[in-house]
């Protein structure tokens, strides 16, 4: 029986979903502002507009050698986080007193945009493991914490939803007949 997903999860599936977009080619992160209930902006890593991407260049950071969590600022890529933040600015969107719905808990230099920007709550699914980032919130007082484990479902059966309602074949039957809507 088909379950209507809560407010949480679909906002986290929507984030799975921008992080497909991403032309990372070491982690794929996906992020959703939303303020008063409604989606204002959305985000993906990847390179800045107009530049090439990584899968076209390679990673720089596997070039360097850099490893994961280190030396952040040497990556083409900018984070879904500046994304969302950016793309809300450029078309200006206000994000104070918003909430951010991310795939992994934001770094050090996302946090500091989220704060800057006036964002009141980060929701992640996957830890990603930054000191400095975790203590730069909880002084900023902004609000940031974990998607439950228990709800984690609730994501792949919107995903799965999602699919059973989307195909190839436009001669299928997806309702009844002359409705458009269900």
């Amino acid at each position: 029986m088909y379950q209507r997903p809560d407010w949480e999860s679909y906002f986290m599936t929507l984030a799975a979903v921008a992080a497909t977009r991403s032309t990372c080619l070491r982690r794929q992160v996906g992020a959703v502002i939303v303020r008063d209930g409604q989606i204002i902006s959305t985000g993906y890593n990847g390179s800045p507009k107009g530049t090439p991407h990584c899968f076209e260049t390679g990673c720089l950071r596997a070039q360097l050698n850099i490893p994961s969590g280190e030396r952040q600022e040497m990556c083409r890529g900018s984070h879904a986080e500046m994304n969302a933040i950016s793309q809300a600015a450029s078309v200006g969107v206000s994000t104070a007193g918003a909430v951010l719905y991310c795939t992994h808990s934001p770094c050090a230099f996302c946090s500091k945009a989220i704060i800057n920007a006036g964002i009141v709550r980060v929701v992640y699914l996957y830890s990603y493991p930054d000191e400095l980032a975790e203590r730069l919130r909880r002084e900023a007082g902004l609000i940031s914490e974990r998607f439950p484990a228990e709800k984690r479902a609730a994501i792949l059966a919107c995903l799965d939803t999602a699919r059973e309602n989307v195909t190839i074949d436009d001669t299928q039957s997806h309702g009844k007949e002359g409705c458009s809507c269900c």
